[in-house]
């Protein structure tokens, strides 16, 4: 099924610099504020390959793409970033507290090149659709710097923790070849596996694996349109690759005994049965409704869901009810419990949690939804309330008009308070088990159904696809 292979990774050198000046969090996860932060750390930081800063005076000659590329390219030549001698896989650990608590967790990652396949192969599976900018962003930028430097998140299962175990060995016979803090307190590390008994025994526990992407659908999607245009471009497929719509067949003459290098990309493996998995919620802000009352929104909601309310009067009390409140809305996971904060009306000032009505037919409240999607809470949020009780359709939450999201669930209740926001939905996280069922039953979750904590980041390795 999966096929992981070592590569000779490029890293930076750590003779040459410091790595938390130099390592970045994922594109799509960089503010302008934070950008401006990692250009002024170091005058080597990735910053200027994964996420540059666009000039007025850009053209098709010199741009963000132009100068990513040869800031690569001056960093390899000046030995700030080099290449591992070895082909290797490399075992990736996070340390990180869960946001919330005070738990300390660590998850353990496997770093190896995974061919790409399309998605009707049954191999890899997405759970959420795409966006078309992203992906002409990034495909534009591996066009020209060739090289991934961020890694895709990907989900597989086995319950033997083959892999794992492996890497537990390697991390306990030595110190890491990176580790650094990056600015949420995650601890990073990386050990380099190049003992050829271990990749060989990493490759065949992989071998049979499906899997699930669950960090970084648009980067999949675009080294699979990278990987065409290559194919295009020789005329023909690798070997054990059928062409693709449009190619010749390739000659049997001179074709290469191992998978070009833009056949794979860069991967992140993660065992959906080992510790240190953690998927946050992420949370809705409804705003800018003409005629936005609660009062008429519960007695919508009245057949479905049964209502506890958290009642305050003061500041004080206010505290106290939003601990319950956040409390119960734990403790009723199992019950489909959706947590809501509307903005005071006339005499009332409450938490309000949400509960499926025990024998409430999902398949009269969902009728257009699949019985895999009426599992999920945010679906029913969508779908079940959103949509009916408040007129938020689909349209409105892809153009942001009405829906906003929101990760920290005290930061969503302020924007009640505030008056930026005139209800508040807060949801306990998805089961990873729900994303993998999902996935591989070929269907997708709405965005931002998923988040998961800590990201991994970008430059701890990084594939080049063409030199």
């Amino acid at each position: 099924m999966a096929q992981v292979h070592p590569f000779r990774a490029y890293r930076y050198n750590g003779s040459r610099i410091f790595y938390d000046r130099v390592l970045t969090q994922p594109y799509d996860k960089i503010s302008p504020a934070a950008q401006e932060k990692y250009y002024a750390a170091d005058p080597h930081n990735l910053i200027a390959v994964e996420k540059g800063r666009a000039l007025p005076d850009d053209a098709p000659q010199h741009n963000v793409y132009t100068r990513a590329a040869e800031a690569l390219a001056g960093w390899i030549r000046d030995q700030v970033v080099v290449q591992d001698a070895e082909p290797s896989f490399y075992a990736y650990t996070q340390e990180y507290t869960v946001p919330g608590t005070e738990e300390r967790r660590t998850r353990r990652g496997l770093i190896g090149a995974g061919q790409l396949e399309e998605y009707s192969a049954g191999v890899v599976f997405r759970h959420e659709h795409t966006l078309s900018g992203p992906k002409a962003d990034r495909l534009e930028l591996l066009r020209h710097t060739r090289t991934h430097t961020g890694q895709l998140f990907m989900l597989y299962s086995d319950d033997q923790r083959r892999v794992d175990g492996i890497l537990v060995e390697v991390e306990a016979e030595g110190a890491p070849a990176t580790e650094l803090r990056d600015e949420y307190d995650v601890v990073h590390r990386l050990w380099v596996v190049s003992d050829p008994a271990r990749v060989a025994e990493i490759q065949k526990a992989m071998a049979s694996q499906k899997l699930v992407i669950a960090d970084g659908h648009h980067r999949y999607e675009t080294a699979l349109s990278y990987r065409n245009e290559r194919r295009k471009e020789r005329g023909a497929a690798t070997p054990n690759h059928p062409p693709s719509p449009g190619e010749s067949k390739p000659s049997s003459e001179g074709a290469p005994s191992e998978p070009a290098p833009y056949e794979s990309a860069m991967m992140t493996f993660v065992n959906t049965r080992s510790e240190g998995l953690t998927i946050l919620p992420t949370h809705r802000l409804v705003a800018n409704l003409a005629d936005f009352s609660w009062t008429t929104m519960r007695r919508y909601l009245e057949p479905w869901f049964a209502a506890e309310a958290f009642p305050f009067a003061d500041a004080a009390g206010q505290a106290q009810a939003r601990d319950k409140f956040l409390g119960r809305l734990v403790e009723a996971r199992p019950l489909r419990a959706i947590g809501v904060y509307p903005a005071p009306e006339p005499g009332n000032r409450a938490f309000y949690v949400l509960t499926l009505r025990p024998g409430a037919d999902l398949s009269l409240l969902l009728p257009g939804v699949s019985p895999l999607q009426r599992q999920l809470d945010v679906v029913l949020l969508h779908d079940g309330i959103l949509e009916p009780a408040l007129g938020i359709t689909l349209q409105t939450v892809t153009a942001e008009k009405n829906l906003t999201y929101e990760r920290e669930a005290a930061a969503a209740l302020d924007a009640v308070d505030r008056g930026a926001a005139q209800v508040a939905f807060l949801l306990n996280p998805c089961d990873v088990e729900q994303v993998v069922r999902i996935a591989t039953s070929g269907e997708v979750m709405p965005q931002k159904s998923t988040d998961f904590y800590p990201k991994l980041l970008s430059g701890m390795a990084m594939y080049r696809v063409d030199c």
